[in-house]
């Protein structure tokens, strides 16, 4: 039923345009009806590519802190991943396996606007990463994923942490426009 009304209700705009404007009205109509259906192949289409795990530099910075895990866990999946969400209030969590038997523990560092990270001195101190995990206890690859940059202090805590892996923003346009991981140099041994 559907499918007839998406069909005749364009022809039906097409005759009554032709009764009340003549041959200009059914050309206006048909340019009418081609404007409608790019805009929305183009937004299917995004659609589509976004819900594949496929982003842009632009979607990225539009989504929300939820969206951003949203993302994340298409990206996972278009890798291969099998994702879970763990996610409980305040604190966004993806638990991910692949088939090599890899597990990923994904926490997200929110979006701090208008700030510097530690700007260049470092003087803001060390910035608030959450608990990942206990470190070298399981297996688990834990993964922080952030829009910005990391400061100099949390390479340093990450490094200390083993098996700690920090996904900044450039790292993370790059994922999103189609890398893997393992490409992108992260997880690749627990």
């Amino acid at each position: 039923m559907g499918l007839g009304l998406a069909v005749l209700a364009p022809v039906a705009l097409l005759v009554w345009l032709h009764r009340e404007l003549g041959l200009p009205g059914v050309v206006l109509g048909v340019a009418f009806l081609a404007a409608a259906t790019a805009v929305g192949l183009r937004w299917r289409s995004q659609l589509l590519r976004r819900r594949g795990g496929h982003y842009t530099p632009a979607e990225l910075d539009r989504l929300s802190d939820r969206g951003l895990v949203t993302a994340a866990a298409r990206m996972l999946g278009r890798d291969g991943w099998h994702v879970t969400d763990l996610t409980e209030p305040g604190a966004p969590r993806l638990y991910a396996r692949d088939r090599k038997g890899r597990e990923l523990d994904v926490a997200f560092r929110p979006a701090e606007p208008d700030t510097d990270e530690d700007g260049p001195e470092g003087t803001g101190g060390p910035a608030p990463l959450r608990e990942v995990g206990r470190p070298g206890v399981d297996r688990l690859i834990r993964l922080v994923v952030h829009r910005g940059t990391y400061s100099r202090t949390d390479i340093l805590w990450a490094s200390r942490q083993g098996g700690v892996h920090l996904l900044d923003g450039a790292q993370l346009q790059r994922w999103a426009q189609g890398s893997t991981l393992d490409e992108l140099g992260l997880p690749c041994a627990g």
